[in-house]
Formats: structure tokens, sequence, C-alpha cells
């Protein structure tokens, strides 16, 4: 005991005792070490039940995204025109599906980005579809019901439907009041027709020429037509 209080050796006490308190250091942390271990894996397995949770959430996002994923595609205005329309599906999941839209409760609207094109202008052409009804309701918005069309006087000169493979059929919920409106497609001002959709197509008159575009889903279209001008 009279060793370990004063130190015997070649050097001076005061190293000794530097050492004994670097070794005790060195064996605390160690302790310290250990109890943080044993405590870090005591609260792993309490909280065990957490990730059912996550999951539950991952897997309502996961359906979410497979439905906004099954619109597809055609490469045709009314295959673009699918993609939002399962979106707002989605949001509007919660509130019920509710019953098939009716045809009073639907209104249909022809969508342009301008009414006067210049000679290089190639017209962006959509829809939108409006729940005007007070309860929600679903109906088919997938590509294989779209049409949009255009026309001058009582000649069709453009339609969406003409080349169009692979319609894909959408069931979408629209809330009451709720406006979809389907992405915007170039049409590239020429003729089209079912002969000619893998060959050059001619192209339609401009300078000062009037058009008019008219959208349809299914059996509903829509009441009024847009006008636009080709220069």
């Amino acid at each position: 005991m009279s060793s370990f209080r004063h130190p015997v050796g070649p050097e001076s006490s005061g190293v000794y005792w530097r050492r004994r308190a670097l070794v005790g250091g060195v064996l605390l942390l160690i302790v310290v070490v250990v109890v943080l271990i044993v405590v870090g894996r005591g609260s792993g397995a309490s909280s065990a039940s957490a990730p059912g949770a996550t999951a539950s959430a991952s897997g309502s996002a996961s359906s979410s995204s497979s439905s906004s994923s099954s619109s597809g595609g055609a490469g045709s205005a009314a295959s673009a025109a699918a993609a939002p329309a399962a979106s707002a599906s989605a949001s509007a999941a919660a509130s019920g599906s509710g019953s098939t839209c009716s045809a009073d409760q639907i209104t249909l609207a022809a969508v342009l980005d301008k009414t006067v094109y210049g000679p290089t202008e190639d017209p962006k052409i959509a829809m939108s579809i409006t729940n005007t009804g007070s309860d929600v309701c679903h109906m088919d918005l997938g590509s294989a019901q779209q049409v949009l069309t255009i026309s001058s006087g009582d000649e069709q000169y453009w339609s969406s439907k003409d080349c169009q493979t692979n319609g894909t059929n959408q069931d979408v919920t629209i809330k009451a009041g709720q406006t979809l409106t389907t992405p915007s497609i170039s049409w590239d001002r020429t003729r089209s027709s079912t002969t000619t959709c893998d060959s050059s197509r001619p192209a339609v008159t401009g300078g000062g020429a009037s058009y008019h575009l008219q959208v349809a889903v299914g059996d509903l279209k829509s009441e009024k037509s847009a006008q636009f001008v080709l220069n």
C-alpha cells in the first residue's frame, strides 16, 4: 500500500502518477463504450414495431405510383392526356369514387395556348374535364376514350384517333367542382388520315385560315369548339 501511494523507481513520483492516471482513463473509456453499446441494443429492440407503420405508408405510396403509371402512352394526343387524370384520381380517392359520372355533370372544353398563330407556330392543343355536379364521380378518361379533332367549316382535317395505337382505359375519380386538364400537344399543321400514319402528310392552308378544335371523351362531346387562326 505504501508503494502505491509513494511510487518507488528511478523517476520522480509525478511521472508514475501520470502513467497511472492515463491507464485509469483508458479503463474508464472502455467501460463507457461498453455501457453505450448495451443501451443502444436495448433501445433498438424496443422500437422493433416502428417499421410496421413505415411499411404501411410505403405500401400506400406504391399503390398510388402503380395507378399513375398504368395510364401508359400510345404516342398520340389522347395517350398523353391520361397522365394527369391518373394523378387526380389518386388525390381524390380519399373522398370515395362515387357513382359513374353522368353526362349532365361533366363539361368538356377545348384548350388552346393561343387564338392566332404565326406561319412557323404549331398550335398547342388539349382538353379540360370539369365535374360541375355536387357529388364526386368517376369515369373512363383513358387514351382510348379521348378524341381531339380539328376541322374547318364542314371538313375535318385532323384527328388524334387516326393513327392511335394501343389506347388505354383509365377509371378516374373526379371530385365535385374539380377540373382536370390534359397535357397539351403540338399539332404540326398537317392533314391526318388512317392511311398516312407512316408517310408524310400534306400541310393545311395558312394565310389567315380559320380552324376549330373539338374534344370528346367516349360519347360525350364538348358543346363548343375553340376557334383559332393560322397565318
